[in-house]
């Protein structure tokens, strides 16, 4: 979360967040505008060996998982859901961020959204008070605790879970289909809210409702964060312009999904009220 305490110092021109601002970081940012500007989705991975990958996951039992309340993976609930695949015994090793994501928060909003003790107990947030767990400091660290634990699950973008080879969950929507973080998965969850928060430019695209049957649920706008004043305005409007027309192309390669025309309509509306 670096980059909001930046552009909140004014020590950059612009920050960016995967987690949308709360309503304090917004006074503190005095005078800030919030803009979607990317599309990804944060995928869990795991690491189990002999068994592969594309598990099917369901989100009551990964929020049992991350409570601490199912803690083997051939527990019954995670067998159910995978008939026919030979899980082991092995224990389930939880491997967490340790420092403020929007990874994390991404995450928690998801588990929150499938899970009444979760939202009751922990809720969401850039950190929660993990129950269980080792913490990691980055999406590097989560993935090499992951990859280095037998039995290890964690959660990392995408695209670094892409980049490290590691397996990851296919993971249950509402409508009953097991989706996986790939671009047709993304974009089918940001179909589900393309309608901005009027004064925030925020939207949830976690566990979309079931008319979206190719939705990935654990999916998630990026968001810049820039000044309403800036002596470098034209610099600035001209450059998150292209960000998000002519910059998009070069998201797919990454897993970033091009954001939906309604939402570009509303960020370039946003980006033409930075001022000199």
């Amino acid at each position: 979360m670096g980059g909001v305490a930046a552009i909140t110092a004014r020590t950059v021109d612009f920050g960016a967040s995967d987690a949308p601002l709360t309503p304090d970081q917004f006074s503190a940012c005095n005078g800030c505008l919030q803009i979607p500007w990317a599309l990804s989705a944060t995928s869990i991975i795991y690491n189990l060996d002999g068994v592969k990958n594309l598990l099917k996951m369901d989100g009551a039992t990964l929020a049992k998982i991350f409570l601490g309340e199912v803690t083997q993976w051939d527990d019954p609930a995670i067998a159910k859901l995978n008939k026919g695949v030979n899980l082991p015994s092995t224990k389930i090793a939880i491997v967490h961020r340790s420092d403020n994501s929007g990874t994390t928060y991404n995450f928690t909003d998801y588990l929150q959204s499938v899970s009444a003790e979760w939202k009751s107990k922990l809720g969401r947030g850039v950190a929660v008070n993990w129950p269980v767990g080792a913490g990691q400091r980055g999406s590097a660290g989560v993935a090499a605790g992951v990859s280095q634990t037998p039995g290890g699950i964690g959660y990392v973008d995408v695209a670094f879970a892409l980049k490290n080879h590691l397996k990851f969950l296919a993971m249950k929507n509402r409508s009953g289909k097991y989706a996986t973080p790939g671009l047709k998965g993304i974009l089918a969850a940001a179909s589900s809210d393309q309608k901005p928060e009027a004064t925030t430019n925020e939207l949830s695209i976690v566990n979309p409702p079931k008319k979206f049957p190719l939705a990935y649920p654990i999916s998630t706008y990026t968001y810049v964060i820039v000044p309403t004043k800036s002596s470098k305005a034209a610099e600035l409007r001209k450059f998150l312009f292209w960000a998000v027309t002519k910059g998009q192309t070069f998201g797919p390669r990454l897993l970033f999904q091009p954001i939906p025309k309604t939402v570009l309509v509303v960020a370039e509306k946003t980006i033409s009220k930075i001022k000199s």
